[in-house]
């Protein structure tokens, strides 16, 4: 059967339109392309870094409308944000080194710790017991530590010369730290003992192309990982399987949170400005 131009145009403008599972949530260019964060608060708000400027953190309702929520102090800027407990939001800013607790009732900021020999804390995780572990690449040699954060102790080095140490994730156990290098294209996995340290690291999973930035587990300890500059979202089981990929609109998603009921997906693209969501349910 002859097929005309126009219609296998038309079939491969189809297929392709089935790749995105994606749609968005925010507008284009609502944020700088220095958008990350993001985390959820416990009313269902998605709250992202730089927002409109530099230095600021934006508010998302869950019907997408999105405010300045707060602009930080002192010439700061955010990156990786996590919540602990209802109200509390953990900011890594990698300007000053710091990692800001920030109450978002009332707007106070408080530097929970400052470590001025660190590249840059960039994405952070908080494990059930409230241990925050933050990763710290050096984007200029390819390199990166790897951080355990409390408000006792401050910053303790816990694993040093690594790759670009960047997306970082606890299960939802409690039992288990996920670390990937961006550079490297590397997952490692570490088993947390009961004093909070990390042992027995193997690796997770590899990649041979494109690079990765930030993770989430939902409930089930499923790990979602973004792929820089493929412009998709990967799907592991807690054992390493690859079984889902989500494609985006946008080129450069940076990282990924969920809705409290687990069903939607919400990550933030560099390249876009803004916030793009799918649904996860099947999950």
């Amino acid at each position: 059967m002859r097929v005309s131009k126009h219609f296998m145009f038309f079939l491969i403008f189809i297929s392709c339109s089935k790749k995105i599972t994606s749609e968005d949530f925010t507008k284009e260019g609502e944020f700088t392309d220095g958008i990350e964060g993001p985390a959820t608060d416990s009313e269902g708000n998605i709250y992202a870094v730089n927002y409109k400027k530099q230095g600021t953190i934006g508010k998302v309702t869950k019907t997408g409308d999105t405010s300045l929520f707060i602009e930080l102090p002192d010439g700061s800027i955010g990156n990786g944000i996590r919540f602990k407990g209802n109200d509390e939001m953990y900011v890594a800013d990698y300007v000053n080194h710091n990692i800001l607790k920030i109450n978002t009732k009332n707007k106070e900021i408080k530097v929970v710790a400052n470590q001025p020999s660190a590249n840059q804390p960039n994405d952070l995780a908080i494990s059930p017991n409230g241990t925050i572990y933050a990763s710290d690449p050096n984007w200029h040699d390819n390199s990166g530590n790897l951080w355990r954060v409390t408000e006792e102790k401050g910053f303790e080095l816990l694993e040093a010369n690594m790759g670009t140490t960047n997306g970082i994730e606890v299960s939802p156990d409690g039992k288990h730290l996920y670390v990937n290098e961006s550079i490297q294209r590397n997952i490692w996995v570490y088993d947390i003992t009961s004093n909070n340290d990390i042992t027995n690291k193997r690796l997770f999973a590899k990649f041979d192309d494109f690079g990765m930035d930030g993770m989430r587990c939902t409930s089930s300890g499923h790990l979602f990982v973004c792929r820089y500059d493929k412009g998709t979202v990967v799907v592991f089981t807690p054992e390493g399987e690859l079984i889902k990929e989500f494609f985006l609109k946008g080129k450069k998603p940076t990282n990924i949170t969920f809705s409290n009921d687990s069903e939607i997906a919400y990550i933030t693209l560099a390249d876009r400005g803004c916030i793009e969501m799918f649904r996860i349910s099947i999950f």
